[in-house]
């Protein structure tokens, strides 16, 4: 079922730019018990409702700025429930960072949550991150997988000369990782021109897509 069946409600408060409605209503599913990953799909859903409005001209950048607001609220309502799933840490490390030119933070900071919430150990890196700092903290750190967030057009070149590079010193043998990129605007199209090696377009996707390469790693006997 996807959130906007079952949540259907929260999905259009956040749409509608409700703050009151929207957080009372993430309130109320927390004190029914109801799942808080199902709760940030809801969230995200919204969220995705929001990006589209601003794409037709139906809102604009004061609209996308409430409805950030509006989420990093209640991201804070559902921290404590997400953190008391936290499971047993997977051994699996995620470098993370919004690449040059691109000082959005919501999505990635979102993933970091729902990563550190799901036993992922989190190297965030910030936002308008240059290529040769994803590179060096990727040689230094060696993590599993590095992930790059990017949510205007104008970073898409960063970002792909970032993966370029990263690209290059995996061949070289001197990092062996899968490159991730996510952000709202992102599909099959720019992921060719990019070149990463897989792509997501929200938190929880990210998370399922970071899990499955864990298990894919050589030596645990799922590759």
């Amino acid at each position: 079922m996807s959130p906007e069946q079952a949540m259907p409600d929260l999905v259009n408060a956040i749409t509608e730019l409700d703050e009151p409605g929207a957080l009372a209503l993430v309130q109320a599913r927390l004190e029914a018990g109801v799942d808080p990953f199902a709760i940030m799909a809801a969230c995200e859903a919204g969220m995705r409702h929001v990006g589209e409005r601003y794409e037709e001209r139906l809102y604009y950048l004061s609209g996308l700025i409430m409805a950030g607001e509006i989420f990093r609220e209640a991201v804070e309502l559902l921290r404590p429930a997400l953190e008391r799933r936290h499971v047993a840490q997977t051994g699996g490390r995620i470098l993370l960072g919004t690449v040059q030119g691109d000082i959005h933070d919501i999505g990635k900071n979102m993933l970091s949550m729902l990563l550190t919430s799901h036993g992922f150990v989190v190297i965030d890196l910030g936002v308008d991150v240059p290529p040769e700092v994803f590179i060096q903290r990727a040689i230094t750190e060696q993590p599993d997988v590095v992930c790059l967030s990017c949510l205007i057009s104008s970073a898409y070149e960063s970002m792909r000369v970032t993966v370029e590079q990263l690209k290059a010193h995996r061949e070289a043998g001197r990092l062996h990782l899968p490159i991730l990129i996510g952000g709202g605007m992102i599909d099959e199209h720019l992921v060719r021109y990019i070149g990463a090696d897989y792509w997501a377009v929200d938190a929880m996707d990210g998370v399922r897509l970071c899990h499955k390469l864990m298990e894919q790693r050589p030596g645990t006997g799922t590759a």
